[in-house]
């Protein structure tokens, strides 16, 4: 069971990996678990019938795909290129109006590691980076390029449209059941 949930954890953090420790901390674990999970991972990701691989650098672990497959994902980037999904709109409206901003505020609104759509959306010279936060450990900021003024067919970023939220005196509960109960 908690095989299936480092697996998770491996999903859920992404690029960003996880280290041994933090792996402890979470699954309530010793260092030998930890190191027979990771085993059994890399025994389990090591068939030629899965695409991902366990990748090991230091103390340091995240899912990757495989080499060996590299000319599929290239087809669905490019596939991709001409359209932007969901996820790439929601994080640029993010950055747009949240600008200059880290990633780990973007993530932490839309409640998703957004690191793999930042690369994307820098990729498409959408977003750049802007600078650095003086947060500890400096994170990079970004924000919104000409070319995503372009591609909205905006002259600057203040014609952007407003957002309204109207609560309407209104607690989360009450929208809750409103939204739910009406039906």
């Amino acid at each position: 069971m908690k095989i299936a949930a480092l697996e998770g954890l491996l999903f859920i953090v992404g690029e960003d990996g996880i280290d041994v420790k933090q792996i402890q901390d979470i699954l309530e674990v010793s260092y030998e678990e930890v190191k027979e999970m990771i085993t059994e991972l890399c025994s389990i990701y090591s068939s030629p019938k899965r695409g991902l691989q366990l990748y090991v650098l230091g103390n340091r672990l995240k899912l990757t795909t495989k080499k060996e497959h590299s000319l599929f994902y290239k087809k669905l980037v490019m596939e991709e290129e001409s359209v932007l999904s969901q996820a790439a709109l929601e994080t640029l409206a993010i950055v747009a109006y949240n600008q200059p901003i880290t990633r780990v505020k973007i993530d932490e609104i839309r409640g998703i590691s957004s690191g793999h759509m930042i690369r994307k959306l820098i990729s498409k010279n959408l977003i750049r980076e802007v600078g650095k936060s003086e947060e500890a450990g400096r994170p990079s900021l970004y924000g919104v390029t000409n070319d995503f003024l372009d591609y909205f067919g905006l002259s600057s970023i203040g014609d952007l449209p407003e957002i309204k939220i109207e609560s309407k005196g209104k607690s989360e509960s009450d929208l809750y059941h409103i939204r739910y109960d009406e039906k």
